[in-house]
């Protein structure tokens, strides 16, 4: 009986195939020029609370808890962070943070992600159909995408000085590239199902805007595909079934909790979140602004038309490429937004918490393999014009005298027109590319000089800042203020990065940051009135960082000064505070900042108004205070001058607080307090349901105070009130039946049959 033997020599562990060296390159290229973003560094914008993230879901899960269901104190006073926001990430990179650190974990993982996204495009390209050339043409270009908002799929927003502030858009941008090609695939093979419904599910849950793409790209494929349309519509719609099943962890705790988190009524109106408009998106594409940002040669979008003009004329007989110019279309009608549509878009789900201008990366990544299509389809003109060329040369040979042929034999000759053609097509290409190297290469070193400048100010700067953040964090009692975005804060400086940002570094509890975060009490912070004593209690703020030589404009007493940095400290604020509720205010999430306004503005030391919360399980519905007025939103407002009787205010404070223990970063406040007479206890974090509350050990019934903080009503005397948060509790449940799902539409897709007819 022959033995079989393993072939000799053995295949080689490195890949043959010369595109993926070519990607490999374009890489290693990245990760040299891209290195600066490993150093530690304070971040600018939402880079700071994405690094925060990872560090609070390092420590909580070192600490045996699930960041899902714990309280993140940091910004907007608090708020459900990981089950209102896209957390994904964080928690996948505060896994690695328990072995590597969590600040090391989040720097690499931008540093690796973007550094390697040429392989997502390459390796997604080639699961879902496209030719070597055509995947690796289209990783080839990934690197070098520049648009006008920089906030697409591109090295810039992810950048130190681009503010590193779309992070978690680089996990969605990996995961929908996949997720676009095992749709595609699981249209023709239905074994696939299982993993395009479980990376559209992915997607949704690392990004939300990239998890609105990998749905719209099912449905887009869907029509434009191949096969009966029966087949597809049905297979179309089980994905998206099964995409939202997987993602069901995530999107029926945040479902259940969307009375509770806040719209950004700051940027409602503006085009981050309406969309920028037809008119100036169409512009921005024909003038190459989505591609090639501040080029002078549209290096990117000539080729991208190129493969437009490919798909086009190959519509009936290429169905992939027919997918990919729906899917650039679609992705970005999209984009428009209410900008253009009006009303229309409010047919999207979750139209109020979304950013349509984001939508343009589908259009970027769809632009991509369309791009790498047409240079593709160009190679391929050329080794059709180089084989005739060498058969021709061969006959020409073949018909000559045996004395007058060529020396070198006719297979080299034919090598060598191959390394010829290679080498020209090659070299033209690189010098097409080079206009959006330099570019990108300039971008970079630019990037590293002020990330190695902000690393001098946090050792020279931040260092003189730190016995003040020590003091704050050893006695605790209250949070940090160090300016708004909107006055003095935004030039209070450590290097480049305004203190109110600097201190998220140090896990200060702080306001005003607002963003990242879904707390109702996102706008009523931006409206902190800085002179007025009452607003301290009400947000909780007990410490101030000013510039030295500055005084606050309430009476607060001085503590250190370290070089441009002074503290000083209100010893009578705590977390808690005792409160007469003699107003009351109605409000919603949309509006919640407006309707608090005039109550923020009038406010006295010891007052405050109860929110009637319409639609709401916990709101109780009542009419407005008598005197009350009508704001602009049109609910009813305190009067301007105030919503209570003078006798009632000369009356003070209905109690005092005589101790408090907060451990917020646990979601527990516990105060010792003595009421001179009936009144609320209110607690300075963000409202939500899974506050609960307990008075001398009996469970009480917690109340919204205005803007949107949590209370509870205590009588007369002296007595122990716990606050503690509990998040939401089945998760397990909800992880157990998206992975059934899955489990479900494998066992069905091998079952179903191969459509060997659709390419």
């Amino acid at each position: 009986m022959p033995v079989s033997r393993r072939p000799w020599p053995p295949r080689p562990f490195w890949p043959r195939s010369p595109q993926i060296w070519l990607v490999a390159a374009a890489s290693g290229w990245q990760l040299w020029t891209w290195r600066a973003e490993r150093l530690p560094v304070a971040y600018l914008y939402d880079g700071a609370v994405h690094e925060q993230m990872t560090r609070f879901a390092t420590a909580t899960i070192e600490a045996g808890h699930l960041p899902f269901t714990s309280w993140f104190p940091y910004i907007g006073l608090g708020s459900p962070q990981y089950s209102e926001y896209q957390s994904l990430p964080s928690i996948v990179t505060g896994l690695a943070g328990v072995v590597v650190g969590a600040g090391t974990a989040y720097r690499w993982s931008l540093y690796l992600l973007v550094a390697l996204w040429p392989f997502a495009v390459y390796g997604a390209g080639r699961l879902m159909g496209l030719s070597r050339g055509a995947s690796a043409a289209a990783a080839l270009l990934s690197q070098f995408v520049v648009s006008f908002t920089g906030i697409g799929f591109e090295q810039n927003a992810y950048s130190y000085i681009g503010g590193a502030e779309v992070w978690t858009q680089l996990f969605g941008g990996w995961a929908l590239a996949f997720a676009w090609a095992a749709s595609w695939r699981a249209f023709r093979e239905p074994r696939y199902l299982w993993l395009a419904s479980g990376l559209g599910g992915l997607t949704i849950v690392f990004h939300f805007e990239c998890g609105y793409l990998a749905l719209l790209g099912v449905m887009v494929m869907a029509l434009a595909g191949a096969g009966p349309w029966l087949r597809r519509l049905l297979l179309g719609a089980v994905m998206l079934a099964g995409s939202l099943a997987a993602a069901a962890w995530a999107i029926v705790p945040l479902m259940l909790g969307s009375e509770w988190s806040a719209i950004d009524q700051l940027l409602a109106k503006t085009v981050y979140v309406r969309g920028y408009g037809a008119r100036r998106e169409l512009e921005w594409l024909v003038r190459g602004q989505i591609f090639d940002a501040r080029r002078a040669v549209p290096v990117i979008s000539v080729l991208v038309a190129a493969g437009v003009v490919v798909a086009v004329v190959r519509w009936r007989r290429r169905p992939l490429e027919r997918s990919l110019l729906a899917l650039f279309a679609a992705c970005l009608v999209l984009s428009f937004g209410p900008t253009t549509f009006g009303p229309l878009a409010d047919l999207v789900p979750a139209h109020g918490s979304i950013y349509f201008r984001r939508f343009t990366m589908g259009t970027q990544l769809a632009g991509l393999y369309l791009a790498g299509t047409a240079i593709s389809v160009a190679w391929g003109l050329l080794e059709r014009g180089r084989a005739r060329l060498s058969r021709w040369v061969m006959r020409s040979s073949l018909g000559a005298p045996s004395s007058s042929r060529p020396v070198l034999g006719l297979a080299l000759q034919g090598r060598l027109a191959h390394f010829a053609l290679v080498g020209c097509a090659g070299a033209a290409f690189l010098a097409w590319l080079y206009p959006a190297g330099r570019q990108l290469y300039l971008y970079d070193q630019q990037d590293a000089a002020v990330i190695q400048a902000q690393r001098h100010a946090d050792a020279t700067a931040g260092a003189e800042l730190t016995p003040l953040v020590a003091y704050a964090k050893r006695h605790g009692g209250g949070r940090v203020y160090a300016g708004l975005a909107g006055n003095w804060g935004q030039d209070f400086l450590v290097g480049v990065v305004p203190l109110y940002k600097y201190l998220l570094s140090y896990d200060v509890e702080e306001m005003a940051y607002v963003v990242p975060s879904l707390s109702l009490m996102l706008v009523p912070e931006a409206e902190f009135d800085e002179s007025n004593l009452a607003d301290y209690s009400l947000f909780g703020v007990r410490y101030l960082v000013l510039p030295t030589g500055e005084a606050p404009l309430v009476r607060a007493s001085f503590v250190m000064a370290r070089g441009p940095y002074s503290l000083w400290e209100l010893p009578g604020v705590h977390y808690v505070e005792p409160v007469r509720v003699d107003g009351r205010i109605v409000a919603n999430r949309a509006d919640v900042g407006p309707a608090s306004l005039g109550l923020l503005h009038t406010l006295v030391p010891g007052e405050d108004s109860s929110v009637d919360w319409p639609g709401a399980p916990r709101a109780t519905q009542s009419a407005a205070p008598a005197g009350g007025h009508v704001g602009s939103t049109g609910h009813a407002l305190p009067p301007a001058t105030s919503a209570v009787a003078v006798g009632a205010r000369d009356a003070g404070p209905p109690g005092v607080v005589e101790s408090v223990h907060a451990d917020l970063r646990r979601g527990t406040v516990a105060a010792e307090v003595d009421m001179s007479r009936a009144g609320s206890l209110l607690l300075s974090t963000s409202y939500v349901p899974g506050w609960h509350v307990s008075v001398d050990g009996r469970p009480a019934r917690t109340v919204m105070l205005a803007p949107a903080l949590p209370g509870v009503r205590v009588p007369k005397g002296v007595h122990r009130v716990v606050f503690r948060y509990e998040g939401f509790g089945w998760y397990p449940e909800l992880w157990s039946a998206s992975a059934l799902s899955l489990v479900a539409l494998w066992y069905a897709g091998r079952r179903l049959p191969l459509r060997k007819d659709v390419r």
